[in-house]
């Protein structure tokens, strides 16, 4: 992820790809994935930790789609991220 830009459309197209409509989640550089409220409630660090390049647990490194994993999870809120192709 290049820019504080990116993270902010992810948080404003709602956590979805557009076009497409696919549920994302933003990956930080120790692995974890982050729902969109996650971001939403910790901008300020996250963009911090981008400007800085830190490896401190909440530099978001890419966002991602969720096409199959019914089972993905926030590592910070635990709330389910939903799939694309796996919804009851």
């Amino acid at each position: 992820m290049d820019t504080i830009q990116q993270l902010q459309t992810f948080i404003r197209d709602g956590g979805f790809a557009w076009p497409g409509g696919y549920p994302c989640y933003a990956l930080t550089s120790d692995g974890a994935a982050l729902s969109v409220d996650a971001v939403k409630d910790n901008y300020r660090i996250i963009r911090e930790s981008m400007r800085e390049k830190s490896n401190d647990g909440w530099r978001v490194v890419a966002i991602c789609i969720n096409y199959e994993d019914p089972d993905l999870y926030c590592d910070h809120t635990g709330e389910r991220i939903k799939s694309a192709y796996c919804e009851d």
